[in-house]
């Protein structure tokens, strides 16, 4: 049997094995993403067959890592930012061309470059990374 276990807290290795003990499971590999040292070794000795941590950490007391910044945004033009922004509300490329005197088809040929210089053409992630990146507030 295998049981997963996001974290393995400093004195939650007992009480695990106390739990696999009485629901009388006997060949058990543990998996975490983070377990101290100390934890893994209870493990072992309570009879788990084995014990595998992404991480062990000597203190599970420590700041979590700060996320990486994101990638910097491409330049857009101001009619490129005007259709984002529309996109932005959920408007479709008709009603976006209504609104700035375009063709629904010119709508979508800047919707295409934009997507171009983002690297996706899923409406929804351009919107998402616009306003991640700060072009849209």
């Amino acid at each position: 049997m295998c049981v997963v276990v996001t974290e393995i807290a400093d004195g939650d290795a007992s009480p695990l094995v106390q739990s696999l003990r009485r629901r009388g499971a006997q060949r058990v590999v543990v998996l975490t993403r983070r377990a101290a040292r100390p934890e893994l070794a209870v493990l072992l000795a309570g009879g788990v067959r084995g014990a595998v941590a992404g991480s062990t950490v000597p203190s599970l007391t420590r700041a979590p890592a700060a996320p990486p910044p994101a990638p910097p945004l491409p330049e857009l033009t101001g009619r490129e930012l005007s259709v984002l922004r529309l996109v932005a509300q959920g408007r479709s490329n008709r009603l976006i061309g209504e609104e700035l005197g375009l063709s629904a088809l010119t709508v979508k040929s800047h919707l295409a470059r934009i997507s171009r210089k983002f690297g996706t053409g899923d409406r929804a992630h351009l919107v998402a990374m616009s306003f991640r990146g700060g072009l849209l507030d």
